[in-house]
């Protein structure tokens, strides 16, 4: 290209992006005039203490209705979301959650004077559960004082004060509190995971929940008051004390039942269908509301009728409406062109281009409700190809610069993904459905299908999943074979016969390469848990490169120069310019092609080679002129950029150079056109990378829209429905009609009010499933922790009736134990604020992460003796971590003594590589001496190294090496693997879900061991985490996971051979039932195995 031609073209571009800052900057998102007719959600109601009114949440607002139904009144309206409101006893108050400070604090609002005051001051949610009966404390379930997501009940003044444990069983989920009429006994519901999905229709075994109670006698007993087998939680009282009402989905659907605490239980409502929600019982026991099919339901308790509520809303929520936003971040990726000047991006769902020399304001490519990605420019840097879904189902656009026209160029109800011009700009490549490569000629419009294979169906598929040949001739593809491995194949643009050119055990890549000169592809290849390699596959046998030849070469004749065609002006003022061409894009296309690509097909397999790049790559790109590669690769818990030579020619040995050093999670890593710099997306931001500087620098990109809420739910709805639709792991959704799930919800997502209610309808549509490892969460990066944890608990009875914090828990190598405070010391101020029964610690020590923060401690109440202990205040996660840690050490300690040294002890909380690391860590020297090891994995949340912590124990002694003077020892450990080569026995439970059950299975199905406890949850399928197009994660359950049987383990908990139940309340004795059990069941084991060496030896 010339430079007058490129000169030009910037001056196009710049013109155009002036026009449409000017022009189409006031285009908003609107909302389909055939949209569907809104239907409100009304949801976690409760009545008044005289029966006449009651208080629910819908749009995230606070409203009351007559109890007859009637007309609503908005009394609660924030920006944030408002819900679970509970009318204090005397109808004085009303108790809330509110996310306006956070996760979901607890707030109280005085009716008659409107006076609001804020009681609690955690990061997470405080799930308000009940007043007591006084009136002067308020009972919620958080997870902040327990290890991973477990649930503790705490309690705290209604006037304000310092949150206490009312029951903390350790690693137990307690939820769902009730107090007694009489305040001396605590109903809740435990076990299960139904605390955090109650939104999930059916019966599966994680749901499974009991009710119990808690007595305040002097050993604060528990006792189960329900039978277990079946979901049931939200315990109410009646006024007597001696019946409580519940939630139960015992009959096959979800219902009240009731039961005296002496009697048998008896259902009360008749539903056949539906979920039953959030019921609140008036305090006189008469009434209990609660949410059934999206609206109200009032209950007589003493004739068993059920009626729904008629409501109708006056007044308008709090919602976000239109917002004018302008993104500098937040950017999903983005693409340089070729020449270098100019980078496309999608930002919210829309296609944006701006200058890559100085970034500033972007222009707005596109102007649709629906999400627009995927996008990628032309050779000639003057068009753009994406994807949008605004038909309703996924085809590929063409926007060009020269004519600012938008033209539709596929037309399928299929999903077409990853368009990418060839060099020559004459075709387009891309999939569709995943199982299809198609090239779409531009001239003709026609498209032709060139390949077909498993090629990944997106949300989930590669990031660059083909690559054309430099001649346009090729394409070269990522395709899923035999076993789930991941190999490339080429074929031949024209059509015909596709060739698999590489033949590894790999089951992950994500990227291919072809390189400039055509004689050789590069893609990123792994395992999982395994460093990334980029693997070289030769196309023809690779001749080596010397750089003594360079010197050779200057003794060769040079080649006679063609002659000049054009005489000579015989003045030089004369000469006549040479005519500019009008279109040089031939030029660029001769120049790009070059010599046709050769492949030689004959041993192809044998010419693939690993670069030595020493790093953990998983994607890569080449550079234009063909001498370096760039990598995204992970070390140390980071994602940075880092360079390696192709150069054979330099003389800088290969080696991989690290270009960023920087924390963000980094993707779209491609070269500028000279090969000097690379652009990338880090953490919603396009950064700029120099290769001789390593000095990134930020582009600063400015995009404004105008968001409309109420279009933008919709279409977030379209894609989550559309998600499951395409890639759920059953294609008959586990029985369940999707199609009439989506005509049921599309009204009630029309009337979603906030973000937040939206995703707690999307919440409830895939509970529609009863599949596991589904889920929608807010977009990452909102609340970020800000209060501090010193590692302490306190006594709940002095705090209660003196207004004195006494350490009653020192969580070891926590701030606190590190300041060497001791249980039974008194917390007397923080940073010189006095502690008071009005006092909240948590609002004490808010912001004061990692900072310097001075306590006062004292051996007694009355401060004598005080003395200040500086510590640094850690976040929750670490905190958990620390509780997490001693309760490990805590039953390796029990197993021991009760074996009588006999036998070691180790606990896996995930199958993350962390925690399989973690094992190798713990499985130490001591752990290897004993006689046998108990395997826990109770509460573990699942992940993916399963296989990898079989393989250690599964492994079985064959060598002993001796060296010389020393010990004989086992081969495996001193060849440098991992092996423990001792008898095991496992515990698990009914939080041993997903990756965890894997490894239930492979553990019973290899006779490893005997299993003991608790059956598992039933709650496997492999997932992955996918994005809505306003941030939202969105979790697709993709993959199926059967036994070698056939048997499917979704809804099929893995059994055990020696059943023990652990009871709620057994961390206050001391006890560990499960434990035990297993201690004598192995050491049974090891009783006979020592007699059988024994007999052997003899």
């Amino acid at each position: 290209m010339s430079h007058k031609k490129a000169v030009s073209i910037g001056l196009i571009f710049g013109l155009f992006v002036s026009l449409l800052s000017l022009g189409l900057g006031c285009f908003t998102r609107r909302a389909n005039a055939d949209s569907t007719e809104a239907r409100p959600y009304f949801t976690e109601p409760a009545i008044s203490p005289d029966r006449s009114e009651i208080a629910f949440s819908s749009g995230g607002d606070i409203w009351t209705a007559p109890a007859s139904g009637g007309e609503a009144r908005l009394l609660i309206s924030h920006p944030a979301t408002e819900s679970r409101p509970l009318y204090s006893p005397d109808g004085k108050r009303l108790a809330f959650i509110s996310t306006r400070t956070g996760g979901g604090d607890i707030y109280v609002l005085t009716l008659a004077t409107g006076e609001l005051k804020r009681i609690t001051y955690d990061d997470g949610l405080d799930q308000l559960d009940a007043w007591s009966r006084d009136g002067k404390w308020l009972y919620f379930s958080s997870t902040s004082r327990d290890i991973s997501v477990m649930n503790d009940l705490l309690r705290v003044g209604a006037e304000g004060g310092t949150p206490m444990q009312v029951s903390a069983d350790r690693y137990a989920n307690e939820f769902f509190s009730a107090p007694s009429p009489d305040g001396n006994t605590i109903a809740f519901t435990a076990r299960g995971i139904s605390s955090g999905q109650w939104w999930r229709k059916g019966h599966s075994h994680i749901d499974e929940s009991e009710v119990w109670l808690r007595h305040s006698d002097s050993a604060g007993s528990y006792e189960r008051i329900t039978e277990g087998g079946a979901k049931e939680m939200w315990p109410m009282w009646k006024a007597d004390g001696r019946t409580i009402f519940y939630v139960s989905d015992r009959s096959g659907a979800q219902n009240i039942w009731t039961k005296p605490l002496s009697g048998s239980a008896r259902q009360v409502t008749k539903f056949k269908d539906g979920r039953v929600l959030w019921p609140n019982i008036s305090y006189d026991g008469r009434s209990i509301v609660f949410e059934h099919d999206f609206g109200i339901w009032l209950l007589d308790t003493d004739s068993g009728q059920a009626k729904q509520v008629s409501i109708t809303r006056r007044g308008a929520p709090a919602g976000p409406g239109v917002e004018h936003l302008t993104f500098t971040n937040q950017i999903q990726e983005a693409a340089l062109a070729p020449d270098g000047k100019k980078v496309a991006f999608v930002v919210h769902g829309e296609v944006f281009a701006a200058s890559a020399k100085d970034g500033g304001d972007a222009a707005r490519i596109t102007h649709t409700e629906a999400p627009e990605l995927e996008v990628a420019w032309s050779p000639d840097s003057r068009k753009l190809v994406y994807v949008s879904t605004r038909s309703g189902s996924a085809n590929i656009y063409l926007y060009d610069f020269t004519s600012n026209s938008e033209t539709r160029l596929t037309s399928t109800e299929s999903s077409d993904a990853l368009p990418v011009f060839a060099p020559d700009g004459k075709s387009i490549a891309f999939e569709r459905s995943g199982r299809e490569l198609r090239v779409f000629d531009v001239e003709s419009k026609q498209e032709r299908l060139l390949a077909t294979g498993y090629l990944g169906r997106p949300p989930l598929n590669a990031s660059r999943p083909f690559a054309w040949s430099p001649d346009s001739r090729w394409l070269a593809y990522i395709t899923l074979g035999n076993k789930s491995f991941r190999n490339i194949q080429v074929v031949a643009a024209a059509g015909g016969e596709s060739r698999q050119i590489s033949f590894l055990a790999n089951s992950f890549s994500d990227s291919v390469s072809w390189s400039p000169d055509g004689t050789y592809i590069l893609f990123d290849t792994n395992q999982r848990t395994e460093d990334g390699q980029i693997a070289r596959v030769d196309l023809i046998e690779h001749t080596p490169k010397f750089r003594e030849d360079q010197f050779r070469d200057l003794f060769k004749e040079e080649s006679p120069r063609p002659p000049n065609r054009r005489a000579p002006a015989e003045n030089p003022r004369e000469a006549v310019p040479e005519a500019p061409r009008v279109n040089d894009q031939s030029a660029d296309q001769k120049k790009s092609a070059g010599k046709p690509v050769e492949i030689v097909f004959e041993d192809i397999r044998r010419r693939l080679s690993e670069l030595p790049v020493g790093i953990d790559a998983n994607s890569q790109s080449i550079s234009p002129d063909g001498k370096w590669l760039v990598m995204i690769a992970s070390a140390a818990g980071q994602s940075n950029l880092y360079v390696y030579s192709l150069d054979e020619l330099s003389r800088e040995r290969p080696v991989a150079r690290q270009l960023t050093s920087t924390p963000g999670l980094k993707r779209d890593a491609q070269f500028s056109p000279d090969s000097k710099e690379v652009y990338y997306l880090e953490q919603g931001r396009i950064s700029v990378v120099s290769l001789e500087a390593r000095n990134p620098r930020p582009l600063a990109v400015s995009a404004e829209m105008d968001v409309d809420f109420n279009s933008e739910k919709i279409q977030a709805f379209q894609q989550a429905w559309s998600y499951l639709r395409d890639g759920f792991f059953d294609e008959k959704f586990n029985g369940v009609d999707w199609k009439a799930v989506r005509a049921e919800y599309a009204p009630l997502i029309a009337g979603a009010a906030t973000p937040d209610e939206m995703r707690r309808l999307l919440s409830l549509m895939v509970g529609e499933l009863n599949a596991s490892h589904l889920g929608v969460n807010a977009p990452f990066g909102g609340n970020q922790p800000s209060t501090g944890r010193l590692g302490l608990r306190f006594d709940r009875d002095e705090y209660e009736k003196n207004g004195c914090l006494r350490m009653s828990e020192v969580i070891p190598l926590s701030p606190a134990a590190v300041e060497k405070i001791k249980v039974g010391e008194y917390l007397l101020a923080v940073d010189g604020t006095g502690i008071t029964a009005r006092t909240n610690l948590d609002e004490l020590l808010d912001h004061k992460i990692g900072k310097r923060t001075v306590v006062t401690i004292a051996a007694s109440a009355d401060g004598a003796n005080k003395r200040e202990a500086i510590v640094r205040p850690v976040n929750l996660a670490t905190e958990k971590g620390l509780l997490y840690r001693a309760w490990v050490e805590e039953r390796r300690a029990y197993v021991l003594k009760a074996s009588g040294g006999r036998l070691g002890y180790v606990h896996i909380p995930d199958m993350s590589a962390a925690s399989l690391s973690q094992l190798y860590v713990d499985l130490d020297a001591e752990n290897q001496a004993c006689d046998g090891v108990v395997v826990d994995v109770r509460n573990n949340t699942g992940g993916f190294v399963n296989a990898y912590a079989l393989d250690v124990l599964s492994r079985k002694h064959y060598l002993t090496m001796t060296v010389r003077g020393l010990p004989a020892a086992p081969a495996r450990p001193m060849l440098g693997q991992r092996a423990l080569e001792a008898p095991t026995i496992l515990v698990t439970n009914q939080h041993s879900l997903s990756d965890a059950e894997d490894f239930s299975e492979g553990y019973r199905s290899m006779k490893l061991g005997k299993v003991v406890g608790e059956p598992t949850a039933g709650w496997i399928i492999y997932t992955s985490n996918v994005q809505l197009i306003d941030g939202s994660g969105f979790r697709l359950p993709f993959v199926r996971i059967t036994t070698a049987a056939g048997e499917d383990m979704e809804l099929h908990p893995r059994p055990v051979d020696v059943p023990v139940q652990r009871p709620i309340g057994e961390s206050y004795t001391g006890r560990d039932i499960q434990l035990d059990t297993a201690v004598a069941e192995l050491l049974k084991v090891v009783g006979r195995e020592t007699k059988t060496r024994a007999a052997g030896q003899r």
